[in-house]
């Protein structure tokens, strides 16, 4: 409950959806029993950038969060297109390696956050490919 209360004044103030959207999916993802290991993890050289980094058990979870006011436009996960696919997959390729991680327990997911009353979250397991050669 206080932390509502917080949320409402610091997005009040901010008027930040996309901040929002995080906050709310990084904590779907917690009580989901993922572990969040880094949030807006960026790559050095700038040019790509993963919502959030987790695991759920052994599987490692390069996770993508889309957050809309409505549904009226479509739904959030459609938004994601292919150039966002390759880049999501530059940093799962760069954390998994730093990671130690085989290939095959990588996943890319999305997290679409409707910020109604009360936000609607929903996790798409696996939602985007992890294969370089998809286009």
């Amino acid at each position: 409950m206080i932390g509502r209360v917080f949320d409402a004044l610091r997005y009040a103030k901010h008027h930040n959806s996309g901040r929002r959207g995080e906050d709310l999916a990084h904590r779907f993802l917690r009580r989901s029993g993922f572990v969040v290991v880094a949030r807006n993890y960026r790559l050095a050289a700038g040019d790509a950038e993963a919502d959030l980094i987790a695991w759920e058990g052994e599987t490692l979870a390069i996770v993508e969060v889309k957050s809309r006011g409505s549904e009226e436009y479509g739904s959030p996960e459609r938004a994601i297109g292919e150039e966002k696919r390759r880049h999501l997959l530059r940093v799962a390729r760069e954390y998994s390696r730093k990671c130690g991680v085989s290939w095959e327990r990588v996943r890319l997911d999305v997290v679409a956050v409707i910020l109604s009353d009360p936000p609607r979250v929903t996790l798409y397991r696996g939602a985007l490919s992890t294969d370089f050669r998809d286009r």
